[in-house]
């Protein structure tokens, strides 16, 4: 099973679809307090839909809870728009966990320093993508990869 790790999300919207897309994955979504909003939000559950029940959904009260949950020997992938390394050029493993930061400033240094980083290729330009989109993108790729694998 794949992971998704949302630190400091701050949209509820966008944290509903992407709860929707780990569900129709079968990928646990991780969040990392504090968040911008109420898991009760009207805007997480509208985008979300009724596929928030079928979501394993993990809240963590900080990062260093979070990673005292899982193994030291997890392999943590940071999506970020500052490296040049690209989410092609790497394998991705069931249990891989996919991490991305909040949507006004992504990864702060400290935690991309505990990651490996990986960007998704803007061809055209700009500074980021939608979280949600970005999400979207990094787990089908992992699918893939792991699906093509069998």
């Amino acid at each position: 099973m794949l992971n998704v790790v949302l630190f400091e999300p701050e949209n509820a919207g966008n944290v509903g679809n992407i709860a929707r897309t780990c569900a129709v994955v079968g990928a646990s979504l991780h969040l990392i307090r504090p968040f911008g909003f109420h898991l009760h939000d009207t805007q997480f559950r509208r985008a979300g839909m009724d596929y928030l029940e079928g979501v394993t959904l993990l809240e963590h009260p900080d990062w260093l809870t979070f990673r005292s949950s899982i193994s030291p020997e997890a392999r943590l992938w940071g999506f970020t728009s500052k490296t040049e390394r690209t989410f092609w050029e790497v394998s991705f493993s069931s249990g891989d966990y996919l991490i991305y930061g909040p949507e006004s400033r992504g990864l702060p240094p400290w935690i991309k320093n505990q990651l490996e980083p990986i960007t998704i290729p803007m061809p055209a330009g700009g500074r980021s993508l939608n979280l949600a989109v970005s999400v979207g993108i990094g787990l089908y790729e992992a699918v893939r990869q792991i699906q093509g694998a069998r």
